[in-house]
């Protein structure tokens, strides 16, 4: 903690204690203290969420970017919305950073018992995974019994998640109780089956629910040949994006501009871009 009273006195020197936890607490109790920040001050757990989802994003990308050297700065940013949500609990009462650590740390060890107890190793990481998805399992049914109406196996599934990644996850708790088609066979006939329901829907609001019911099972599809949806399409949209980079760049060499080009004239274009690659 800063020398004097939490939101008085100077802030340390920045290379000094700069490596310290508290020090970042510190800075955000200063930041939602009486004399901090206007705009840190005002917000709540619902208008910080969104951010929190952004920095994970940001995380994310970097990874896929391989910019290794920006990632600690983003799981700093990361890191920075975990603390403010502890401050805005601890303000009201529910709980602080050391509780969040707290909950983190018996997670880890009560779901490693091979690590940190005497049950045995699983073989490889699927069996891990495995063992995983069981004890998670345990838990929940922990929670059920604690609770006068008994939890769904599908009620932690968090619906901030994205819908595709959401999507898989519904599905993988279904699976666990047998609601699942048992071959990737039988998901490419239902999604050929849901493709022509959308060429048959009569108004929006149809066609809406119809290429919702095919993305769902496209995830599902996904799932069974354990292709991660989410990766596979941030993958096609990063190709669409090099393709037509390549043909604004072709267009811009003639003078041209893709909204003066034809489609034919483009789709030549994106075959030729397909061509070297990209």
């Amino acid at each position: 903690m800063f020398a004097g009273a939490p939101y008085g006195g100077p802030m340390p020197n920045p290379l000094f204690l700069s490596r310290d936890i508290e020090v970042l607490l510190d800075i955000m109790r200063r930041l939602r203290g009486p004399d901090g920040c206007p705009w840190d001050r005002e917000q709540t757990f619902a208008t910080i969420a969104p951010y929190t989802i952004e920095e994970a994003y940001e995380v994310a990308a970097s990874i896929e970017d391989d910019d290794l050297k920006s990632l600690p700065g983003e799981l700093g940013d990361l890191l920075f919305q975990v603390v403010f949500h502890a401050r805005m609990a601890e303000e009201q009462g529910l709980f602080d950073f050391g509780d969040v650590v707290e909950a983190v740390t018996d997670k880890m060890i009560r779901r490693h018992p091979h690590v940190f107890g005497g049950a045995k190793a699983p073989s490889d990481a699927q069996g891990q995974k495995l063992a995983w998805e069981s004890l998670k399992a345990e838990e929940r049914a922990g929670k059920a019994q604690s609770s006068e109406d008994r939890a769904s196996i599908l009620d932690d599934v968090p619906l901030a998640l994205p819908a595709l990644l959401r999507a898989e996850k519904l599905q993988r708790r279904a699976s666990s109780v047998g609601f699942d088609w048992d071959d990737a066979g039988k998901v490419v006939e239902k999604i050929a089956e849901e493709a022509r329901e959308v060429a048959e829907a009569v108004d929006q609001d149809q066609r809406q629910e119809e290429i919702g019911d095919l993305l769902f099972v496209v995830a599902n599809l996904a799932r069974h040949l354990k292709v991660d949806p989410e990766a596979a399409l941030r993958a096609a949209n990063a190709k669409f994006t090099r393709r037509f980079h390549f043909i604004e760049r072709e267009l811009l060499a003639e003078g041209r501009t893709a909204a003066t080009a034809s489609l034919d004239e483009m789709e030549a274009l994106w075959q030729k871009a397909k061509g070297t690659g990209l």
